[in-house]
């Protein structure tokens, strides 16, 4: 825990509250594990005891490496530590292996690189305004944003229990965030480049990052309305961003690329034979639209106008990622939802452009195109909806109006977690779990903003308050109904429907704030 007081800085509160949830990590080492764990295993093994020349190419699980090489090689350093708890661990045959030492090798190993996540929030409250800090310590605007990263109920489920290595990969998101609230751009877009050759799905937010660069770093001052100044450009700022991203990316693929082996890794990268949703769970447009197909399906079949023999079964618990064809909707090709993507991105693209609003402009430019490629992109996972949660809550302690989506994302993106969790001992700790975590959310910042207009109008009230009754009917009620061998699927359908509208709401809400607030009409140099 040294690591953790020098991040600190001398706040003994934040020391304090990094220990305390280390140590509900350390509770939950028990607790179920996906076959994500499975996955990372195998990865230990690969990087391990093969050659870097097969890395892209083994396949003798079903689990392959098919993140970028910069987590490659951060499984192939933790494998040279694994091999002193479990030799057996880093063997390529020994498939769905597992051992006592093998778990707790692996959630230490999460734990331990969650590190880097808790200075990158320590440095991410450096940035936070303190106009608004009351007179007591739970009051101040970074004590509850501390709270609200550290303590985040979606990275406690997903990494500590389902497993997976999201702390040390938001911890360099935000970090590259913090970075750029600090004006040190050059720092921000190392983080961020080599942030993308650690897992490529932040690709969803590279144009914030690019188009923010080149606005706010290449062009070194504006007009006194907040217009771009052309003359201002510096070529030579330019050369050096585009020379760190090359440098990072030689680094990164230069192996592969003398091996001849790039169009192998992108093969695994981008795999479009996968299905547009994965397993239903992840709330948003596509599963809107596949839950559509699903009950015109179901209609069609009772009325005849389906052959039941035509009908395929998607498995909708299994977790394993295969085609999924539409019944009666057209299918959906992974060229329309890069197209919707693009469209939903470009009003935030154009706002940061031509409506500079700082780092806060860039901070929720970033957002909505998390938020815009989780609702549109192809195979997107539940998962992804950290990708817009981790960053909006920066934003939740400085104004009222994001506090109130923030509670509505997170909320409803953390409960559409849910399903990931499906075994009877987990269930009372993610429901305690995300409880405790939304109580304090709601009324740290109510407090926060006591003396501005209530967080939430009746409406938003209302459907938050839904959740209660949907989790009751989906945990407690369906199992005994008669549907539950017939139409198995209608929990994870039910929840992806009711939280893809809240997440929906969101989006939509968070657009119309960034399309309306006026831009920062101020001439400086950057």
């Amino acid at each position: 825990m040294a690591a953790l007081g020098v991040a600190t800085g001398g706040g003994d509160w934040f020391s304090a509250l990094a220990l305390g949830v280390t140590l509900l990590k350390c509770l939950l080492i028990p607790t179920y594990h996906s076959t994500d764990f499975e996955v990372h295993r195998n990865w230990l093994a690969i990087t391990h005891s093969l050659p870097i020349s097969q890395w892209y190419y083994e396949a003798t699980s079903e689990w392959t490496l098919d993140y970028p090489p910069f987590f490659a090689w951060f499984e192939y350093a933790l494998s040279h530590v694994a091999k002193y708890f479990d030799q057996e661990m880093l063997n390529v045959r020994n498939l769905n292996y597992s051992s006592s030492r093998t778990l707790l090798f692996q959630r230490f190993s999460v734990i331990f690189t969650d590190t880097l996540f808790v200075y990158a929030v320590h440095e991410c409250c450096k940035c936070i305004d303190g106009k608004k800090a009351g007179r007591e310590l739970t009051e101040k605007p970074k004590f509850i944003l501390s709270v609200l990263l550290l303590w985040n109920f979606g990275l406690l489920i997903v990494d500590h229990i389902h497993f997976q290595y999201n702390g040390f990969l938001s911890g360099l998101m935000l970090l590259s965030i913090a970075r750029l609230f600090q004006k040190r751009h050059k720092e921000g877009a190392f983080l961020f480049a080599v942030l993308l050759h650690f897992k490529h799905i932040y690709l969803y937010v590279a144009p914030a990052y690019g188009v923010y660069l080149l606005r706010s770093y290449c062009f070194t001052a504006n007009k006194p309305d907040g217009s771009i100044r052309w003359n201002s450009f510096s070529f030579l700022r330019l050369i050096s961003l585009g020379l760190i991203v090359f440098l990072v990316s030689a680094l990164s693929l230069g192996p592969f690329l003398a091996l001849n082996q790039l169009p192998q890794v992108f093969s695994r990268l981008f795999p479009f034979k996968r299905g547009l949703c994965h397993a239903y769970w992840a709330p948003n447009f596509w599963a809107l639209y596949s839950a559509l197909d699903k009950v015109l399906s179901i209609i069609g079949l009772e009325l005849k106008f389906l052959d039941p023999s035509k009908i395929p079964k998607a498995s909708m618990t299994s977790g394993l990622v295969q085609q999924f064809q539409h019944t009666v909707l057209p299918s959906v090709t992974p060229l329309a939802t890069l197209i919707c993507t693009l469209i939903a991105i470009l009003p935030s693209i154009f706002c940061l452009w031509f409506k500079p609003q700082g780092p806060r402009g860039f901070l929720r430019c970033l957002i909505l195109c998390a938020l815009s490629s989780f609702m549109f992109g192809w195979h997107v996972h539940e998962k992804a909806i950290l990708l817009a949660v981790l960053p909006m809550s920066l934003l939740s302690v400085g104004k009222a109006g994001d506090a109130s989506i923030f509670l509505i994302l997170t909320t409803t993106g953390h409960y559409s977690l849910f399903p990931l969790l499906f075994t009877a001992p987990e269930l009372p700790i993610k429901i305690l779990l995300m409880l405790l975590f939304t109580i304090y959310s709601v009324s740290s910042l109510k407090t926060l903003f006591r003396k501005e207009k209530p967080l939430f109008n009746w409406m938003e009230t209302f459907y938050l308050l839904g959740l209660g009754p949907l989790e009751v009917f989906c945990e407690f009620v369906f199992p005994f109904t008669s549907w539950k061998l017939k139409y198995p699927f209608i929990p994870l359908l039910l929840t992806s429907v009711y939280c893809a509208v809240g997440i929906t709401y969101a989006w939509f809400k968070l657009y119309v704030s960034v399309l309306t607030d006026p831009p920062v009409g101020k001439t400086k140099k950057q």
